[in-house]
């Protein structure tokens, strides 16, 4: 940062100004009035750079042993686990979640680094005995070269390790695209790496508007593999930008997630785990359980205890350890959501509580909404099929479990799925037949570190991401035959 409280790209080693000269400011969604700094509005010929200096960079980094490259990335998460107060800190103040919330990214994200460095000595090949005497027929994998990581703004720091450790670990170079409400935690992701020594061009930052960026990497010829989340609109823009070079996609992309309710005799508990899956991060997931699909004669106790464990969520600045959720993004993301509850309103739907922007007790100092559960939902409204992203649940009832399950798929997403139920017939049909990536049956929709990670239908393309799929993303097969004599 420099003395005019301005932050820069990281290109080729070095923190440089963008070459358009333009910078936006970037505020704390729990408080308008907390400016945490300038960054970048960077244009095409930023992304040039960032490109040529990782092709570049592409040429000695890939001749690295595993190990070698692993040395770099074990500074690299020792670093993250010393500084993971701080790291939590600025989390909570960029993105609005809560001071717990937050520390979960550089924790999980330490979990998920050492997998990550691990899975290059992993990269198992292929071989076969030859029809040929004399030939020996032998398949490797090899690193694919530069990555676009395109990353979301609701787990700013997480997300974009579960992209770069991995490529880089495998022997890719990196062209890091943050999303432009979370910059500063891709800056602190980049200082790190500064740190750790990783050599220069190997990781490059452009800080800027999504589409103009994102079109202009997608599109770039010298770009082998776009790796992104976030909504499914851009997913498709990026896909088709792609497409004509053929680089190599990873899409994980928006939901409508939904969580079946049958015959589950322990209500509180399934209560409990649904509520924590639709609020945490103030309903900013894309695991997020955003439809509660439940048998009617089950309804009314759920709806019950739904309320019940709802009363207990204390909203406010994500810095109070006594709250337990935090703002949302920005204002028009808070704009969106109330239309979304206002059309359920008019639509018929029943809001049973919350519904409104969170007033008083300093909460008119940021971005908050209420957590909202609406109910008397039917399967054809927009608030049972469109991402909200945001804290609102829409409860949906039903007569009978196969009605359950043609609700649940009559979406066009298929990120995850939960179910609770006690019949083990209604659980191995849901975990056969429902349509998305991931599925959980009695608990929330919480994920493991080392379990392969996407879904299916809009929700996601391209290899999963996280676990041991990842190989077949960042690296290709490359078949060798050998006469030995």
């Amino acid at each position: 940062m420099n003395p005019k409280g301005q932050y820069g790209n990281f290109i080729d080693g070095k923190w440089v100004e963008p070459l358009t000269g333009q910078y936006g400011q970037n505020i704390n969604p729990a408080d308008k009035d907390d400016v945490i700094g300038e960054f970048p509005l960077s244009g095409i010929e930023d992304v040039a750079q960032a490109v040529n200096a990782a092709a570049k960079a592409f040429l000695s980094w890939k001749s690295l042993t595993p190990a070698r490259r692993e040395s770099y990335l074990e500074r690299f998460t020792a670093l993250i686990a010393e500084q993971r107060m701080s790291i939590g800190r600025a989390i909570c103040r960029e993105e609005g979640k809560t001071l717990a919330e937050a520390l979960g990214e550089p924790d999980r994200g330490v979990e998920e680094c050492r997998f990550f460095m691990g899975e290059s000595r992993r990269l198992e090949g292929i071989t076969l005995p030859s029809d040929r005497p004399g030939v020996v027929s032998i398949a490797t994998r090899v690193p694919i070269g530069v990555v676009a990581t395109i990353t979301p703004w609701n787990f700013p720091f997480l997300t974009p390790l579960r992209k770069i450790i991995p490529a880089i670990a495998m022997g890719n170079t990196v062209v890091f695209k943050p999303a432009s409400d979370t910059p500063h935690s891709a800056v602190l992701i980049m200082e790190l790496f500064e740190r750790a020594g990783l050599p220069p061009g190997v990781v490059n930052l452009v800080i800027g508007q999504g589409s103009d960026l994102g079109d202009a990497l997608s599109s770039h010829p010298l770009v082998n593999g776009i790796s992104f989340t976030g909504s499914t609109a851009v997913g498709r823009r990026i896909n088709q930008a792609s497409a004509p070079h053929f680089a190599k996609v990873q899409l994980e992309m928006g939901g409508k997630n939904p969580c079946i309710v049958a015959g589950y005799r322990n209500l509180e508990s399934a209560a409990s785990q649904i509520v924590q899956s639709a609020f945490a991060v103030a309903g900013q997931r894309c695991t997020a359980i955003s439809r509660v699909i439940v048998l009617r004669d089950q309804a009314k106790e759920l709806e019950s205890r739904m309320l019940a464990a709802m009363k207990s969520i204390v909203l406010g600045n994500g810095m109070d350890p006594k709250v337990t959720m935090g703002a949302v993004i920005n204002y028009k993301a808070g704009q969106g959501i109330i239309e979304h509850i206002e059309a359920a309103k008019v639509a018929g739907a029943r809001i049973a509580s919350g519904g409104s922007r969170a007033r008083g007790k300093g909460l008119d100092k940021g971005f908050y909404i209420e957590p909202t559960l609406v109910t008397q939902v039917r399967p054809e409204m927009r608030i049972a099929r469109e991402e909200v992203f945001g804290p609102v649940l829409a409860m949906i009832e039903v007569d009978s479990f196969e009605e359950a399950m043609i609700v649940a798929n009559d979406t066009k997403y298929g990120l995850t799925a939960s179910l609770f139920s006690d019949d083990l017939g209604k659980i191995h049909i849901f975990q056969r037949d429902i349509e998305s990536g991931m599925t959980h049956v009695n608990h929330g929709t919480i994920t493991d570190s080392y379990m392969p990670f996407g879904g299916i239908k809009e929700s996601g393309l391209g290899p999963f991401s996280k676990g041991s799929t990842n190989k077949d993303f960042f690296t290709t097969l490359k078949v060798n035959y050998t006469r030995l004599a």
